[in-house]
């Protein structure tokens, strides 16, 4: 079943199944079809995929594009589908989200996986030139296409995801496609972080140069009191279509556990 803007709610793919809901929640120039292939791999599973707002169906959507209302619009999300137990599972940008939402304790929450995460505290090496420089990695679909091949991956990826990625880069509000880079990636959520008492799978990628796997160790692990982390080897960032199948088997398993 796919929901479209209903009361002004990002735009969403909710699969029937057996629960816990997982929640997918994409990185900054991805989409509810960044998912795809994993949901694909987890039959059987109630599953949520949303495009956050100001990113591909929800790009119309008005602001603001915060963190903070991607966690408020996800946590609407989660009651407007009546998800009774659910999982977050955020990549990259939608890792940070996971972690605000988690810090609130929800009723229902049963775990976490955070995958590439934006890490808890910002690396030293997030200084206002590098965000700079990040903010305009999506101008044009050149500098998509390096930052896809040179910087987000590490593995080659099919045609059909290559194109896949250009264009949910390219699908965005300017003021949603700015807010990550110039802002969000420099938010120190520790404080909220360090409230997190459900259980946490952290993934890395071996050569992921976004969210590398020490500032995982040293900015986000030390603030999940109850987290493990597995690091994938050989890929990059794009993990759920640079790894799919290890980060299904990955997510299965975080669930057979709780």
């Amino acid at each position: 079943m796919t929901i479209e803007s209903q009361q002004a709610l990002p735009a969403y793919d909710h699969r029937d199944g057996t629960a816990p809901t997982l929640v997918f929640l994409h990185y900054w120039g991805g989409s509810a079809r960044t998912w795809q292939p994993v949901v694909d791999l987890l039959p059987g599973r109630d599953t949520l995929c949303i495009d956050f707002r100001g990113w591909n169906r929800s790009k119309d959507l008005p602001g603001p594009y915060t963190l903070q209302q991607l966690a408020d619009d996800t946590v609407a999300i989660l009651a407007n589908a009546q998800a009774q137990e659910f999982v977050l599972v955020g990549h990259s940008m939608g890792g940070k989200v996971a972690q605000l939402i988690a810090a609130t304790e929800p009723v229902g929450l049963r775990g976490i996986v955070l995958v590439g995460s934006g890490p808890a505290k910002p690396a030293a090496e997030i200084t206002p030139e590098y965000r700079e420089g990040l903010s305009h990695a999506y101008d044009t679909e050149a500098t998509v296409v390096g930052a896809r091949d040179h910087i987000l991956t590490a593995t080659s990826l099919s045609e059909h995801h290559k194109m896949q990625v250009l264009e949910d880069s390219r699908a965005s509000a300017s003021d949603a496609r700015a807010e990550w880079p110039l802002r969000g990636i420099a938010e120190d959520i520790s404080d909220r972080t360090q409230m997190v008492g459900v259980p946490a799978l952290v993934i890395a990628g071996e050569h992921d140069q976004v969210e590398p796997v020490a500032v995982l160790r040293n900015n986000l692990m030390p603030y999940l009191s109850n987290a493990e982390m597995v690091v994938f080897p050989s890929v990059g960032h794009l993990l759920p279509l640079e790894a799919t199948a290890a980060l299904a088997e990955a997510i299965e398993g975080f669930i057979d556990a709780r």
